[in-house]
């Protein structure tokens, strides 16, 4: 039996951060024993994932009421209403929306055309993990139309949230004990484009740590290379609350695919931001999103793809085998054999892993700040995994002397 509401979430950070306040909204309309699925759409395995999620929801809980909202059931909600085991479906707009939980009984559909939304609906959360690391959302939806992705479609145009109601939050944050935030959205790089003056993301940033002068610190989710601001260069090289670390949505290493992707950068302007951003901070570490063969995508554009890495020395990879998604142009594109798309995303993960051992390795023997999530477990100003040779206090910046590395994290002792 399930009593309060219980979130099932799939996907990206900003789902996390959104179950949080469907979790919220639902137990105070009061719903009971009930299952909330947070679905993603990105790819059709995590399509997929959604809907055996639904099923195991259904199997372990036979008298809960299931209610499926997300990406997926955005793009596609009569798909999930026909499922037997789904009670309600809910849009990405409305699943935030306190109203909607108390009307819901009345509308087992409650999905309206996301094409059409106007401002993004801040809210404020208590933090996640333990309240020591938090994600906000300062952003959604997404203008661009890269020929792969059926994300605009599920969460509509970009949205902004005022820097005011940031600053509202990080500070209610940072007062509940959280050591660090992490800004998400599905583009922040294209953050304030429909606010008044459009700020960038950087003179956001700016205002952010001016006014929450005791946040210790921000990390960024995913950037757009096209997209970053000058402001935002100048917070990298001069901010050391800003986490020296970058993760970038490359998607491919080679001019031709990232033409047919519609992206916006090319090969050489990734390496020219990932130069004159080493320039201003020596230290800093990148990762970067790949998509593994991509439709008409050869042996070299992918050998280029996997050279781009080792040139600008990428060490956090996330790496995806092309999916088609209906209604993208991608997916009416020439195809590249399912077997060899896998076979490419395989070697670029262990390309990846590699990079990542490596710089591990040259770690061991500093002494580094460490946020500690756990008695046992922190993660670094570089974000990475450090397990710790003797127990610390959860929720405290801790200074850790490297001692080696084990299974794709550092190990340190407490300084």
């Amino acid at each position: 039996m399930v009593d309060a509401p219980k979130v099932v979430t799939l996907g990206c950070r900003l789902n996390s951060f959104e179950s949080e306040i469907m979790r919220r909204q639902a137990a105070d309309a009061g719903l009971t024993d009930v299952i909330l699925i947070n679905s993603c759409a990105v790819t059709a395995e995590a399509e997929r994932q959604t809907r055996q999620s639904i099923r195991r929801a259904r199997r372990d809980n036979p008298t809960s009421r299931i209610i499926v909202s997300g990406c997926a059931a955005q793009i596609d909600p009569a798909k999930f209403a026909a499922m037997d085991e789904v009670d309600f479906v809910v849009g990405n707009q409305e699943k935030l929306q306190a109203e909607t939980y108390v009307d819901l009984p009345k509308m087992p559909i409650c999905v309206a055309d996301i094409g059409s939304a106007n401002e993004a609906i801040p809210d404020i959360v208590d933090g996640l993990e333990n309240r020591t690391r938090a994600v906000i959302e300062v952003q959604t939806g997404c203008d661009h139309r890269c020929t792969f992705c059926i994300i605009p479609f599920g969460r509509g145009p970009s949205r902004s949230v005022s820097a005011d109601r940031i600053i509202v939050q990080l500070q209610r944050l940072v007062d509940l004990g959280c050591r660090e935030v992490v800004v998400s959205g599905v583009d922040i790089a294209s953050y304030g484009d429909d606010l008044p003056g459009a700020p960038r993301l950087g003179e956001m940033l700016q205002q952010v740590f001016a006014a929450v002068p005791d946040l210790p610190r921000l990390r960024l989710s995913s950037l757009d290379p096209a997209a970053i601001d000058p402001a935002l260069l100048d917070l990298i090289g001069g901010e050391p609350r800003l986490m020296p670390h970058l993760h970038l949505s490359i998607q491919a290493g080679d001019d031709m695919v990232l033409k047919r992707m519609k992206r916006r950068h090319n090969r050489d302007q990734v390496i020219e931001l990932v130069n004159e951003t080493r320039r201003r901070r020596p230290d800093i570490v990148f990762g970067a999103d790949f998509i593994a063969g991509f439709p008409t995508e050869t042996d070299l554009m992918h050998e280029n793809g996997m050279e781009l890495v080792r040139e600008c020395d990428l060490i956090y990879l996330h790496v995806f085998p092309y999916s088609e998604r209906n209604g993208t142009p991608a997916a009416r594109m020439p195809s590249v054999p399912v077997p060899i798309r896998r076979i490419r995303a395989a070697e670029m993960r262990a390309l990846g892993a590699m990079q990542l051992k490596n710089y591990l390795t040259r770690q061991t023997g500093a002494r580094i700040e460490i946020l500690a999530e756990t008695e046992t477990r922190g993660r670094s100003r570089h974000y990475a995994s450090v397990k710790l040779a003797h127990p610390v206090l959860p929720g405290r910046l801790v200074a850790v002397d490297i001692i080696g590395t084990e299974d794709g994290a550092l190990v340190g002792a407490p300084a």
